[in-house]
């Protein structure tokens, strides 16, 4: 019983530090907006040239096929 009382504690705890806010009387100004679509589109490169370089061994793993590896086979 007192190990499930222990558990409570930190979700209990966040969760009060989250509900307890502030107004913080800030705003967001063009520069931020750019930063956050800048990232986005780095985002986006980057997964698109993580899966350009892995792309055979994405398919062989969707296609259940056996992925082409650079070593020659042996007779």
């Amino acid at each position: 019983m007192n190990t499930s009382i222990s558990n409570l504690k930190f979700p209990f705890l966040i969760f009060s530090l989250i509900a307890y806010t502030s107004p913080a009387y800030a705003y967001l100004d063009p520069g931020t907006g750019s930063v956050l679509l800048q990232g986005l589109i780095g985002g986006i490169a980057a997964v698109m040239a993580f899966l350009s370089i892995y792309w055979q061994k994405v398919k062989a793993f969707f296609s259940k096929e056996k992925a082409d590896t650079d070593t020659p086979e042996e007779d």
